[in-house]
C-alpha cells in the first residue's frame, strides 16, 4: 500500500510512464510543474524540411516532433496532442487535405497550418475553407514560419488545461468515448465517482484525467492503495497516525485525507480495505459532508473522493464483505473502464505508442508486420492494456529482426488454447478455496479454523487478508441458518 504525489505517480494503463515518489508523513506534496512549451508537430514526406522546420521551431522554445506520413501523424496526435499541426499538402498515399479533416474531426480545436508550392495556393485556400488555421508557401521564410505559428497557437483552445485533460488517453473506440464523455461530466462536480473495471484497464489514468478537468487540477492528486500488509498501516496512511484522527479532523496528521485538501484523493482497490477500515471511512464521510454543510465550512474538509476496483462491490455487498454505508457514499457516480477485448479498434493505436515508448534514444526502431498487428488485436488480453504494453516491451527488447512477424508474436503469446494456469494463478485459488470450506465448516471461528490449518491465529489471520477472506461472512450465515432451524 503505498500514497503517491501528484504528478509524480505512474499509471501504465495506457502506457503512460511517470516517476513514482513516496509520500511519507508530514511531507507535502511537490509544486506544480511550470506551464510546459507548446507542442508542434511537423508532417511531411521531405525529412529534409522536417529537420529544418524541427530546428527552427526547437530554436523558438517549441516541444517539437515530425511524422513523414499521415497515418504517423495521426498515431502522433494520439498519443501527444500537439498545439499545432503543420503539414505539407502534397503527400503520398494520404495528402495534406485529407489528414486536415481527420484531424479537425477528431480535436476540432486543434490549429493546422498548410504547406504549399506556389501552384497549389488554390489548394491551399480550399484547406483554410475546411478548417486550416492558415497556409504557408514554400520557400518558407523563417519571420514569416514563426509568426504564424505564434498565432495559430495562441488561437488554439488545446493549450488550455481543460481542453487537454484526457491527452493521455489513446482511444478512438465509441465505447471509451461515452465512458469518457461520463468523466467529463463528473469532473463538474465534487460527488465521489467509482471506478470499476478489470485490473490493467486504466482507471487511475480515468482518475487523473477527471482531476486534470476539473477545477481543482492545480492541487494535490494523491493515491492510496487498500492493500496492505494490515489495518494499522493502512489506516496510518488514510486517517494519519493520531489515534482518534478523522477526514474532517484539524490535527496536523498527515494522513492522505489532509494532504489531498483542496484536490483529489484516490482510492485504489477500496475492495481490498478491511471491514473495520471500511466502518471507520464511512463514519469520516459522513462527518465530512455533516462538517462541509455546516456554518463553519472550510477547506479542511474539501477533497474530490474517487474510488477505484476491479471486484464486483455489489456482489461483495451481498456477501456480507463490504459494508453498506460505504457502499452507497462512494456509488454515488459510476463509471466502468470497458477491458481492452471491448475497444480491439484502439489496439493499433495502442500499440505504436508503446513501440515508441519501447524504443530507446539512439536504438533502431522496430515495426510489427501487418500480420502481427492483426494477430495482437484478435488475442486474447486477461492482462488487458497493461498486459499489451508488457508484451510489447518484451519484444522489442528480443526480436533480433527490426520487422516482427507474426510467428514471433505467436510465439510470444504462446498456446493460449491450453486452459491451464499458471502456478502462481492456481495456487491462490487454491489457497482461497481452502480457507472459504475451513472457515466454512467452523461457521467463521478463526481459532478452530487456525487449529485445522495447523497454524496460529497470527498467521491465520495474515491468510484471511492476504486471500481476501471475511470470516465474518460465515458467522452470519451460520446464524441465518440457526435461525431457520428454530423456525422449522
Amino acid at each position: 500500500m503505498k500514497t503517491y504525489p501528484t504528478a509524480d505517480s505512474a499509471s501504465l494503463g495506457f502506457g503512460i510512464k511517470l516517476k513514482i515518489g513516496k509520500l511519507r508523513k508530514g511531507q507535502q506534496p511537490s509544486p506544480q510543474p511550470e506551464k510546459p512549451k507548446a507542442r508542434i508537430l511537423v508532417v511531411d514526406n521531405d525529412k529534409a524540411l522536417c529537420r529544418l522546420l524541427t530546428t527552427r521551431l526547437g530554436a523558438a522554445n517549441y516541444d517539437t516532433e515530425s511524422a513523414n506520413s499521415a497515418r504517423a501523424a495521426i498515431v502522433s496526435c494520439a498519443r501527444s496532442r500537439p498545439d499545432l499541426v503543420i503539414t505539407d499538402l502534397r503527400m503520398e498515399q494520404v495528402d495534406g487535405l485529407a489528414l486536415l479533416k481527420e484531424l479537425k474531426s477528431r480535436w476540432p480545436e486543434l490549429s493546422v497550418i498548410i504547406l504549399t508550392a506556389h501552384g497549389t495556393i488554390p489548394e491551399a485556400v480550399q484547406a483554410t475553407q475546411s478548417g486550416a488555421f492558415g497556409f504557408l508557401v514554400k520557400p518558407i521564410e523563417k519571420a514569416e514560419l514563426l509568426e504564424q505559428v505564434q498565432r495559430a497557437i495562441a488561437a488554439s483552445t488545446s493549450m488550455q488545461p481543460a481542453t487537454n485533460w484526457q491527452a493521455h488517453i489513446i482511444s478512438r473506440s465509441q465505447l471509451m468515448q461515452d465512458r469518457l464523455m461520463l468523466a467529463n461530466k463528473a469532473a463538474h462536480s465534487s460527488i465521489p465517482v467509482l471506478l470499476s473495471g478489470e485490473s490493467g484497464t486504466g482507471k487511475e489514468l480515468f482518475a487523473r484525467a477527471i482531476h486534470a478537468a476539473s477545477t481543482r487540477r492545480e492541487k494535490p492528486f494523491i493515491v492510496v492503495t487498500c492493500r496492505g500488509p494490515g489495518d494499522d498501516s493502512v489506516g496510518s496512511e488514510l486517517f494519519g497516525s493520531a489515534d482518534d484522527a478523522s477526514i474532517a479532523d484539524d490535527s496536523q496528521s498527515g494522513g492522505a485525507f489532509q494532504a489531498a485538501r483542496g484536490g483529489t484523493l484516490l482510492l485504489n482497490e477500496i475492495s481490498d480495505l478491511s471491514l473495520h477500515l471500511q466502518v471507520k471511512l464511512a463514519k469520516g464521510l459522513s462527518g465530512m459532508q455533516e462538517f462541509e454543510g455546516g456554518p463553519s465550512d472550510s477547506a479542511r474538509a474539501d477533497v474530490r473522493l474517487i474510488c477505484a476496483t476491479s471486484r464486483d462491490l455489489r456482489q461483495l455487498l451481498n456477501e456480507g464483505q463490504f459494508h453498506d454505508g460505504l457502499y452507497y457514499r462512494i456509488n454515488v457516480l459510476p463509471i466502468e473502464v470497458p477491458a481492452l477485448g471491448r475497444r480491439r479498434e484502439d489496439i493499433p493505436l495502442l500499440i505504436e505508442s508503446f513501440l515508441a515508448q519501447a524504443t530507446e534514444k539512439g536504438e533502431v526502431a522496430k515495426i510489427y508486420s501487418p500480420q502481427a498487428v492483426q494477430l495482437l488485436a484478435t488475442a486474447d488480453w486477461p492482462g488487458n492494456v497493461r498486459q499489451l504494453f508488457e508484451l510489447v516491451k518484451q519484444n522489442v527488447a528480443l526480436s533480433p529482426d527490426k520487422v516482427m512477424t507474426e510467428t514471433f508474436v505467436q510465439q510470444s503469446l504462446g498456446n493460449p488454447s491450453t486452459g491451464i494456469q499458471s502456478f502462481d494463478d492456481a495456487r491462490d485459488a487454491f489457497s482461497r478455496e481452502y480457507l472459504v470450506k475451513n472457515l466454512h465448516s467452523t461457521s467463521g471461528n478463526v481459532s478452530q479454523s487456525a487449529r485445522i490449518a495447523k497454524r496460529n491465529r497470527t498467521d491465520f489471520y495474515k491468510l484471511l487478508l492476504r486471500y481476501r477472506v471475511q470470516s465474518g461472512a460465515f458467522k452470519k450465515k451460520a446464524a441465518d441458518l440457526l435461525d431457520a432451524d428454530n423456525r422449522d
